[in-house]
């Protein structure tokens, strides 16, 4: 009887720990700050994208050029 006793107290102090996370997610605030987060991630991607293209293109061109000048050298 004991134990139930416990982990009911547990169950109880646990709920009323976390019942204002719980509200935080239905809140104004809450929901514009996880919208900023998302659009900062999303822009944060685009850019790491862009950089890998470029970085891509530069590797492609300097690949070329090296070609270009290994068969000059021919």
């Amino acid at each position: 009887m004991s134990h139930s006793k416990g982990i009911v107290g547990a169950l109880i102090l646990s709920s009323l720990l976390l019942s204002p996370l719980a509200m935080a997610e239905e809140s104004q605030t809450f929901a514009a700050m996880n919208e900023a987060r998302h659009a900062a991630f999303e822009q944060h991607e685009t850019e790491l994208a862009m950089q890998a293209k470029d970085q891509l293109k530069t590797q492609q061109a300097s690949a070329a050029q090296a070609q270009t000048e290994s068969a000059n050298h021919s």
